[in-house]
């Protein structure tokens, strides 16, 4: 039987240059088609390394955005919290001191004022939950503030009312640095005038006349 030089026998690879040249195909045209081969495959991996990449860019952003919603809605609870115990303090300590005359007790005044507090914990949890340092801070801070009023709207500390005002002046900056940080975790552009707004807003009983005016 005759042997095809032009075929690779068992012991010649199918790479040999005189099998390549007995086909008519050149070593040369070989290599450009393993390059070419190369060059798709990295082509590939780069286009899949690239989409992966975009991918997980717009989760990550996706996943801040959606924290960042979360956030937000917590700290305006907060605030929305603190404000609405500061107003049940300001009804029962007006009542006390006979400033307002209202159709609930003192005894009911300070129901509505003690489940305030209980929301105003819950939200400041929902706080501690997300917020960075600067904001958990600032909002230790400000519960701190709205306690003295509680404390003093209910009769556990004594004081002037001058005093009292006092203490709403020092819990409206304490607002206004909570608002300040959560505009810089939330990443809020723009200038806060905390100064211009902690005189705004204060839920204060007039000052009382002095005797024999």
């Amino acid at each position: 039987m005759l042997i095809d030089d032009a075929w690779p026998t068992e012991h010649t690879s199918p790479y040999d240059p005189r099998w390549v040249r007995g086909r008519g195909v050149r070593p040369v045209d070989v290599l450009g088609q393993l390059v070419t081969i190369a060059a798709v495959l990295l082509g590939g991996l780069a286009t899949h390394f690239t989409n992966h990449r975009m991918e997980r860019q717009r989760t990550q952003y996706t996943m801040l955005t959606r924290w960042d919603e979360r956030k937000l809605d917590a700290y305006a609870e907060y605030v929305d919290r603190v404000r609405t115990s500061i107003y049940a303090s300001v009804a029962l300590y007006e009542v006390r001191h006979g400033m307002r005359v209202e159709e609930k007790t003192e005894q009911e005044l300070a129901l509505v004022l003690a489940d305030t507090v209980v929301h105003r914990g819950r939200a400041f949890e929902r706080v501690m939950l997300l917020a960075e340092d600067g904001v958990v801070g600032a909002a230790h801070e400000l519960g701190d503030a709205v306690h003295a009023i509680d404390w003093r709207a209910r009769g556990l500390t004594d004081g002037t009312l001058e005093e009292w005002r006092a203490l709403h002046r020092t819990v409206f900056q304490a607002i206004n640095k909570f608002h300040e940080a959560a505009r810089n975790d939330l990443g809020v552009r723009g200038a806060f005038q905390a100064e211009e707004h902690s005189a705004r807003g204060l839920v204060l009983p007039p000052a009382r006349p002095q005797s024999g005016d």
